[in-house]
């Protein structure tokens, strides 16, 4: 069983998401931890192409066709010590709406495989199967990068991670009423007075004070942790106060910027050579700041 699980989620495209996670992986294998990369990017897998494999016998595809018992069956060795691979579904159709149960099924597996570290690539967007994912990781770390559309897609995925984890908690006692009210948040137009996950809570308290009270708890426990990639300028590393504050004035909830990783030439030289930076440029500026994030995750967050 890993003792420790990292989920990585870019809730908008293009935001670097899977380059980190692979050059992240890089890092914590190197500092001596047996380390497992798996790519949940259903239907969009890259993991495998940034690391440089190049062929792989099974995948997650085959998985889930049940072509293989157990997802053990589907490591591959990497070129670097300490860290094996499963390559991501991109074969089937409709894997990117995983049905629940096979989903609790693929969670379980991942929950036995034998190593220290799993680093999970979840797909790009607030898919619920994405937000599942995020919730069985001890950290998980939101991607986003300083420009405002990226923001507010990073923004949208908390609020869609509380209303999930809202939606599971209530639907134990009182559900019909809570998910009724839980419905009217989610229409902040028409719905002003619960436009802030706060104010939902007070209304909440009128059904039943004692079971938002331990919502309150669960949602405390959430603790988004901001990846700032791409930046180039001192205005663009305040991007992660803006952040905090939209996020503590809408959610009530205390983010925190882990790291921002600089705009860095050595990245998409990398890419074109389908090699992680890690091992093309170990020292770049942006490898460095891989390797304090590996430190941050391993010892402080």
């Amino acid at each position: 069983m890993p003792k420790k699980v990292i989920a990585i989620v870019g809730p908008k495209g293009g935001v670097g998401k899977s380059t980190i996670s692979a050059n992240l992986a890089i890092a914590i294998a190197a500092s001596g931890k047996k380390t497992i990369a798996v790519d949940l990017d259903l239907g969009g897998a890259n993991l495998h192409v940034i690391l440089g494999v190049r062929s792989y016998e099974y995948s997650l595809d085959d998985f889930v066709l049940k072509h293989i018992k157990n997802l053990e069956s589907a490591l591959i060795e990497t070129e670097v010590p300490n860290l094996k691979l499963i390559c991501g579904g991109s074969k089937i159709p409709d894997i990117a709406n995983m049905p629940f149960q096979q989903k609790l099924k693929l969670i379980g597996h991942i929950s036995k495989l034998d190593c220290d570290v799993v680093i999970l690539d979840l797909s790009a967007g607030s898919a619920f199967n994405v937000v599942d994912f995020l919730f069985i990781a001890q950290i998980g770390l939101l991607v986003t990068t300083p420009e405002v559309t990226s923001l507010m897609k990073a923004y949208g995925f908390i609020k869609t991670a509380i209303f999930r984890l809202l939606s599971f908690h209530f639907k134990t006692k009182h559900a019909e009423k809570f998910m009724e009210l839980l419905d009217k948040a989610k229409d902040v137009d028409a719905n002003p007075d619960l436009n802030t996950i706060e104010k939902f809570l007070k209304a909440a308290e009128l059904i039943d004070a004692e079971h938002v009270a331990a919502a309150r708890e669960k949602i405390a426990r959430f603790t988004p942790n901001f990846v700032i990639n791409m930046v180039a300028s001192a205005r663009d590393v305040n991007t992660g106060m803006v952040i905090q504050n939209l996020v503590k004035q809408y959610t009530n909830l205390n983010a925190q910027v882990i790291l921002t990783l600089p705009t860095d030439e050595s990245v998409k030289r990398a890419l074109f050579k389908t090699k992680p930076v890690m091992l093309t440029e170990p020292m770049s500026p942006f490898s460095i700041a891989i390797k304090e994030l590996a430190y941050k995750c391993l010892n402080t967050i």
